[in-house]
């Protein structure tokens, strides 16, 4: 398995960022947006372009420097505190609804032209598939990346090919007039499409996953928003070009339309089918999304506490999915396409803009631990572009979405001073600010001591405690292991160190968010008291934490580098095709992890008396037999050091093999002695021999093809043919 199987190259990048624009932008807004400004709809979507691009380089710096799951509710909370945390989540949330809403009525437009729906019924429909969204949520049913991309290439190709024989057949004509409102009409589409380039950011939430955030996140947003642009400005001119200003500008389903002039009725059905996929595909990764949003403020104590409820079974966030599917129902029944649009443009400029202040907010309070791998280049004047060009384009889109936005405020205020007033968390503005700033926007308060819920992640994303930095060991128990109790023993027994970290990691589906796991349970609490218990009696120093994940290999990989740990340890079963090797890219782990790497094969065996140390002959023994003598020390266990040799092998070579391997184990402090024996089947023999012994340990296989073993040829032979538990190290080099 290749290296960056779990870690997102510059490509895999851009073709998330450009799923996230690709749909109703194109797909059902250009009509409408014709209709406000004429032929120069294209110019509108170039100028909204540019207008968004501070805001993409801004949440670039902000996800470089904070990869945490929430995005921008996260970046807004930790610069202006709970009560912007509030509004923003609010904003979040309804921007990212009423755009899923407006892609699902585009869904019911799109419908119609291959199933015979009246016009009446469209909305209906849309609704009637807004439920199948919802159960699909409820149970947890993630996205498949491979189905998105093909989606997204799919609607690549359609509209390549829209432009490549549009282009040629535009009249001039039609292009007439170029401006039906002035330059006020225009402006004002600007801010209208606004929204179509929205999803742009949408990558920032996983800037953990993505290789050399630093460099290939801006990258991924600069170029995929230039590659969205050119194809809105292009497709808009074909359309527009082609198709008569009073037709477009109540056309819904313009993609369908144009398709159909160019190549007629069957290819126009083709384009419809393609409309549907595209479109009910952005509106369920929307709502996965924008149910987020709420549930986070849950969690965070500043809404309900019953909005934070997941599901039993499925561990989702059933009511806020619920809750969200609701109100879209209610927006798609309700309220006008146009409606619709303009306030989802509205809530998302307003985000955007407080992303733009955010990273003014941070890099002027000079907070110490603010330290963006990736900074905005042209601070401040980038930053103050996007700020003045949001307000101008919220005035433009005229007074419903300005009081809509004044609502969110309020409503924010109120919900804030109901519920989040006690949050003691504070904001970055408030802890880091200057007088000014501090006086504007806090009342002083003095010799308050700032502290932290005990669940709040500090350290990244995934954990929620604080780690022992000077752990030897670290054992993540993932809830397969067949005694817990001896797999951190078997930690307690290599560690060089005095003290272990022992993390309990939960992994949940995407939907929930990660803070909604980290209160207790009881089988932690008694996997803690386990823990402890083994702890006192072999006077171990032992620290158990627990964890929430998405991913459970990039938080082991984070829980090797937080603490700076000697040695990781799990346990394993010696498959490569079930249990955490198929689930988790242990490989990828393997070659990013900076500690050394043990697996153990818990057998059943309790109690360890004889060691068995089989390596390879003629590799570098003495770091194995370190570890395999402080294993034996531990349980006060002999060391027995056993190489096995082809049959063909000379007597003199055996001697001296067996002298080398002597003088090797006279720094041993416990009972030892060599075997070397003859047998041309390496597998067999070890496994004979294991039968005397309590622990094999053995070491990586031969031209470090772990990921072959974990992988590719399914079994670990030596591991699963053993007769006693079976530890297998893989030493770094240090």
């Amino acid at each position: 398995m290749k290296k960056l199987e779990r870690s997102l190259s510059l490509t895999s990048v851009i073709a998330i960022s450009i799923g996230g624009m690709l749909g109703s932008g194109i797909f059902v807004l250009p009509g409408l947006a014709a209709a406000k400004t004429g032929s120069s709809v294209w110019v509108a979507y170039l100028l909204a372009a540019i207008c968004i691009l501070p805001a993409a380089l801004s949440k670039s710096e902000l996800a470089t420097a904070m990869p945490s799951s929430g995005g921008t509710y996260v970046y807004i909370e930790r610069a202006f505190g709970p009560l912007f945390g509030t509004i923003a989540g609010f904003g979040l949330w309804l921007s990212l609804l009423f755009k899923s809403a407006f892609a699902l009525v585009g869904f019911g437009a799109y419908l119609s032209i291959l199933v015979s729906i009246d016009a009446g019924l469209t909305k209906y429909v849309a609704v009637l598939f807004l439920s199948l969204i919802l159960f699909l949520n409820i149970m947890g049913v993630k996205k498949v990346g491979k189905v998105q991309i093909f989606i997204v290439s799919l609607s690549l190709v359609t509209l390549a090919l829209i432009l490549l024989f549009g282009l040629p057949k535009t009249s001039s004509d039609l292009l007439e007039p170029f401006l039906t409102d002035g330059n006020m009409g225009l402006f004002s589409t600007v801010a209208f499409v606004y929204i179509s380039y929205a999803g742009v950011t949408k990558v920032a939430a996983i800037a953990g996953e993505i290789k050399n955030p630093g460099k290939n996140l801006p990258r991924a947003m600069i170029l995929s928003l230039f590659i969205m642009t050119i194809i809105y400005v292009s497709v808009a001119f074909v359309l527009v070009g082609n198709i008569p200003l009073s037709a477009l500008q109540t056309d819904i389903k313009p993609i369908y339309t144009i398709a159909r002039i160019l190549g007629g009725s069957y290819v126009g059905y083709i384009a419809a089918l393609i409309g549907v996929i595209t479109l009910i595909s952005m509106a369920n990764s929307g709502v996965l999304a924008a149910s987020r949003f709420p549930f986070a403020m849950a969690i965070d104590k500043l809404l309900p506490e019953f909005m934070g409820t997941i599901h039993s079974k499925y561990l989702t966030p059933v009511v806020t999915i619920v809750m969200t599917c609701f109100l879209m129902a209610m927006v798609i029944l309700f309220l006008e396409v146009e409606k619709i649009a303009k306030l989802a443009s509205a809530f998302m400029v307003m985000m955007f803009i407080l992303v733009n202040v955010c990273v003014i907010v941070l890099r002027e309070t000079s907070a110490q631990w603010y330290k963006p791998p990736y900074r905005s280049p042209l601070y401040p004047f980038v930053q103050l572009f996007g700020i003045l060009s949001g307000i101008a384009l919220l005035i433009l889109l005229g007074s419903g979405p300005m009081l809509a936005i004044v609502g969110i405020f309020v409503l924010g205020v109120v919900i804030y001073f109901f519920f989040g007033k006690n949050a003691t968390r504070t904001g970055i503005l408030r802890k880091y600010g200057h007088r000014p700033a501090l006086y504007l926007l806090y009342k002083r308060k003095r010799d308050k001591k700032i502290v932290y819920r005990s669940n709040q992640p500090k350290m990244m994303q995934n954990l929620d405690g604080k780690l022992a930095s000077d752990a030897g060991v670290v054992v993540p128990l993932l809830g397969n292991e067949r005694s817990p109790e001896m797999l951190v023993e078997i930690g307690a027994a290599i560690n060089k160190k005095e003290k272990i970290q022992v993390v309990n990691v939960t992994e949940v589906p995407n939907q929930t968010f990660l803070d909604a796991m980290v209160e207790e349970n009881p089988r932690i609490a008694s996997l803690e008291r386990r823990v402890a218990r083994l702890a006192m009696s072999q006077h171990i120093d032992v620290d158990f934490e627990a964890a929430v994940t998405h991913e459970i290999s990039d938080t082991i990989h984070e829980l090797s580098n937080q603490t700076h740990c000697d040695w990781l340890v799990m346990g394993w079963n010696g498959r490569a095709h079930n249990g955490i090797l198929v689930s988790n890219p242990i490989g990828w782990l393997l070659t990013h992890i900076n500690s050394n790497f043990a697996l153990f094969k818990d057998d059943g065996v309790r109690y360890i008396g004889k060691v068995l140390l089989a390596l390879r002959p003629g590799r570098s023994d003495q770091n194995f037999i370190n570890v395999a003598d402080r294993i034996c020390r531990f349980y006060n266990a002999s060391l027995t050091l056993l190489h096995v040799v082809p049959n063909n092998t000379e007597w003199e070579t055996i001697n001296e093999m067996e002298s080398n391997s002597k003088k090797r184990l006279l720094g041993v402090n416990t009972s030892s002695m060599v075997i070397i024996q003859k047998d041309d089947d390496p597998i067999a023999a070890i496994s004979k021999a294991s039968a005397s012994f309590d622990l094999l340990i053995l070491g990586t296989p031969q031209k470090d093809n772990w990921i072959s073993v974990l992988f590719g040829t399914g079994k670990d032979k030596f591991t699963e043919r053993s007769a006693c538990s079976v530890l297998r190290l893989t030493m770094k080099d240090h």
